[in-house]
C-alpha cells in the first residue's frame, strides 16, 4: 500500500471559485506522517484469506499521527495474484456508512470513500463536504488524482469562501 486511505484523503484545499462539475486544485499528499504507526480500532475484525479481505466494523477509527479517519465499516481488499495467492499490495480500501477524515487543518466528509492505491485515486461520493478553516466545498462526487494533486467535484457544487481567509 503506497499511501494509507486517510493520507490519501488529506486535502490542502485552496478553495477557488468553483462551478458545477468543475476542476479542483488540491494540495499534495504529505508523506511525512506515513512512517508513523497506524492504529486501527473497531468493534470487530473479519479476515477472509480466501477472498483476500479484512473487514473492520463497528465504530472504526484509524489514527496515524495527527490524522484520524472514522467510519462504521472499512473493507481492505488485497491484490490476488494470477496463481490465486494473495499479494502484499492493497487493491482497494472502501470506507462506508458515513466517512469522516480530520487533520489539524482540514476535514472531509462523505457517505463513502474508495481509495485505489494502485492507480492513486480516491473517489468520495454522497454528500461530499470539504472544509478548510471557514471555507467549504460540497457536492455529490469528488475524484482525487493523488499523482497530480488535482480533483474534480461533480453534482450541484456549492462553495462558500469567507473573504480575508487564506488557505494554509
Amino acid at each position: 500500500m503506497k499511501y494509507p486511505l486517510f493520507l490519501a484523503l488529506i486535502l490542502a484545499l485552496p478553495v477557488p471559485a468553483l462551478a458545477q462539475g468543475t476542476g479542483v486544485t488540491l494540495g499534495s499528499v504529505p508523506d511525512g506522517g506515513s512512517n508513523e504507526p497506524v492504529e486501527i480500532t473497531s468493534d470487530q475484525l473479519e479476515l477472509n484469506q480466501t477472498e483476500g479481505t479484512a473487514l473492520f466494523t463497528g465504530d472504526v477509527l484509524v489514527v496515524q499521527g495527527e490524522i484520524r479517519l472514522a467510519a462504521p465499516r472499512i473493507l481492505v481488499e488485497y491484490v490476488v495474484l494470477p496463481d490465486g495467492s494473495l499479494g502484499n499490495d492493497v487493491e482497494r480500501i472502501t470506507a462506508t456508512g458515513g466517512v469522516t477524515m480530520v487533520t489539524p487543518t482540514e476535514a472531509a466528509e462523505s457517505d463513502e470513500a474508495v481509495y485505489s492505491p494502485l492507480n492513486e485515486e480516491v473517489v468520495m461520493t454522497g454528500d461530499v463536504l470539504l472544509t478548510q478553516g471557514p471555507n467549504t466545498l460540497n457536492g455529490q462526487r469528488l475524484v482525487i488524482n493523488l499523482a497530480t494533486g488535482t480533483g474534480r467535484m461533480d453534482g450541484r457544487v456549492r462553495t462558500v469562501i469567507t473573504p480575508g481567509s487564506s488557505p494554509e
